[in-house]
């Protein structure tokens, strides 16, 4: 008996007997050799990173909060205020842009919780829990991709800054000495939101906790003016408070001075951030 068969028949069967040795072959080197070794949790961080740096490639508006918002609020509130509480726009922008340079940092950190809760609502970190990677890697990641944001930040707002006359007395180095402090804390104080990213079950809610932690934390403080001005109740949580000894050292780092105690209580508040709510971060993150 012979079996007739069709120009397509004769090829989807090509197609089977030469794919299946394929897979076999496949198998078997699988079989043969021992598994890639795992990545470092240097790679694997930086690896995270790199991903949320494609996320602003893909959908660059993300850039907005570290371009036209920080342009806008240097420029509302040197005109603002500066002939009120200075006299003249000059004069207040050297006070001010080194303190509203801390306070628009500190106030786009929050956008990590919601690139955080974000993720969870997709479903991404269920695969990422699976893969073979040291665990705080995709948290530490997102906040090493949050870094370029904040650098970017800090740029435009200095540059709009010298546009309209701020001139920094520490040079080159000072400059550079307040931006890396400011990072630093920046890194540090992201880890809260990653807490309650993971927390909370909506960005709208992470939206909303953030603004009532930052709004407070950052208007009561010396950005705008001297605490010498205010009643004596509010100096007491003013001089205390984190973002005041942050734009502190960076005001006085970028004046060409070094302010010892101010920054040493920065990175005490930087360590302490990430010993406290790195820790509940990770914890709620592998109970998630």
């Amino acid at each position: 008996m012979t079996t007739v068969t069709t120009g397509k028949e004769s090829r989807q069967t090509d197609a089977l007997a030469f794919e299946a040795p394929r897979a076999e072959d496949l198998a078997a080197l699988l079989v043969g050799h021992e598994r890639p070794p795992r990545p470092s949790a240097l790679s694997a961080s930086l690896t995270f990173g790199w991903r949320a740096m494609l996320k602003i490639k893909h959908v660059p508006e993300q850039l907005f909060d570290v371009t036209a918002f920080p342009i806008m609020m240097v420029l509302m509130y040197t005109y603002l205020f500066g002939g009120a509480l200075a006299g003249s726009v000059s004069s207040y922008i050297q006070f001010l842009l080194p303190g509203i340079l801390v306070m628009s940092v500190v106030m786009i950190t929050m956008y990590t919780g919601v690139s955080v809760n974000t993720d969870i609502e997709k479903g991404v970190f269920d695969r990422f829990r699976t893969l073979p990677i040291w665990r705080p890697a995709p948290m530490v990641g997102y906040l090493l991709g949050d870094v370029v944001r904040y650098l970017i930040a800090s740029a435009v707002m200095l540059t709009v800054g010298m546009i309209i006359g701020y001139r920094p007395e520490g040079g080159v180095a000072g400059v550079l000495l307040g931006v890396a402090l400011l990072l630093v804390f920046a890194f540090s104080f992201s880890w809260v939101w990653t807490m309650f990213g993971l927390l909370l079950r909506s960005e709208k809610s992470v939206m909303g906790v953030s603004m009532m932690v930052i709004f407070p934390l950052t208007f009561l403080s010396n950005v705008f003016v001297d605490p010498r001005t205010m009643p004596g109740w509010l100096q007491a949580f003013v001089n205390n408070s984190p973002v005041t000894h942050l734009a502190t050292s960076v005001r006085e780092l970028m004046a060409g001075n070094w302010p010892a105690a101010d920054i040493a209580w920065s990175l005490g508040w930087s360590v302490a951030l990430v010993a406290v709510f790195g820790a509940i971060t990770m914890r709620l993150y592998n109970r998630k």
